[in-house]
């Protein structure tokens, strides 16, 4: 793939683990310390939901305590695609400018949530723009755990010592939230802030599709698919591939081409494929990552398609001709 281009427009500088990095090296570590704070010695211990993913899933219990709780190889990975933003609205590029939810996109992300309820989230990973962390604390107001999701800070080693939570009873209650500027969204360059029509009357339709739609074509001083790919996989397989090994129910709170990019490397995607692949904002798509492989429990569906991503018992009893196997 080629090389993303302007890394520090689009965010802080990447920090990498070492190559020789193995996701077994952690195993005695306290439950749900993202892997990125346990080399810092970084201490929030939420306890998880240790039931098999499918069970809870399909058979939700509130009831069982965390301690009996059969620990199991099974996480999930849920996928949400943020809500309707303000320049979503006004059909305007948007890519890395920070602009945050519409009432509409509100609506989407608590609809998101009570879409997911009943399915374990540990750890909640996001971008570093606020209309995917908005999505993101809103759809975890309607979870069934009731837990708090709270920012994590590393930029500093005073960030997180004064963000450090000294209640025991309080860590044990809230989800650590992780935002990345790997996971934003892709950078359009020259065509963010403009309207899309008026781009396509001066440009001309063909030319803005390619840059909306082909997989190696970039906009202006901007960012192609692929070059979003690069960036968003990489980050995915060092940071949030090792927590679904280590056992941790993840949420991926983010932005359609971060998405379709991780979705490619799910599904084994062709760079073809992938370019035709619509996520529509605000609708969860969930997957099982079990003996080191990830099973779809959803199809990403077109925004004008009726459709749920996530299997959970109150939508499966009540409106089973919506979801898909």
């Amino acid at each position: 793939m080629a090389t993303v281009v302007s890394h520090q427009a689009i965010g802080s500088i990447v920090s990498h683990r070492p190559s020789d990095f193995k996701a077994s090296q952690f195993l005695k570590e306290p439950l749900n310390v993202p892997m990125k704070f346990r080399h810092k010695g970084f201490k929030i211990k939420a306890t998880a939901s240790q039931i098999p993913i499918l069970d809870t899933v399909l058979s939700p219990s509130n009831n069982i305590p965390h301690e009996s709780k059969k620990k199991t190889n099974e996480a999930s990975l849920i996928l949400i695609r943020h809500g309707e933003s303000l320049w979503n609205e006004k059909n305007l590029f948007t890519g890395c400018v920070d602009v945050p939810l519409t009432e509409k996109g509100v609506a989407e992300a608590i609809e998101a949530g009570k879409r997911i309820s009943n399915i374990p989230v540990d750890l909640i990973f996001t971008s570093s723009l606020i209309r995917a962390q908005m999505t993101a604390m809103l759809a975890m107001t309607q979870h069934r755990c009731k837990k708090v999701p709270i920012i994590l800070h590393d930029e500093s080693e005073k960030a997180q010592t004064w963000s450090h939570v000294f209640s025991e009873e309080t860590r044990k209650q809230s989800i650590p939230v992780i935002a990345a500027w790997q996971l934003n969204e892709r950078m359009y360059g020259e065509l963010q802030g403009l309207n899309k029509k008026e781009t396509a009357e001066r440009y001309g339709t063909q030319q803005v599709h390619e840059w909306r739609r082909s997989y190696h074509i970039p906009p202006p001083k901007g960012e192609s698919l692929e070059m979003c790919a690069e960036r968003a996989v990489a980050y995915f397989e060092d940071n949030i591939q090792p927590e679904l090994a280590f056992g941790n129910n993840v949420l991926i709170a983010a932005h359609g081409n971060s998405l379709r990019s991780i979705i490619m490397y799910l599904d084994k995607l062709t760079s073809q494929e992938v370019t035709s692949l619509e996520l529509s904002t605000g609708l969860p798509l969930l997957y099982i990552f079990k003996d080191r492989k990830f099973m779809r429990r959803g199809s990403p569906v077109g925004p004008t398609e009726a459709g749920v991503y996530a299997y959970t018992k109150r939508l499966a009893s009540t409106d089973r001709s919506l979801t898909r196997p």
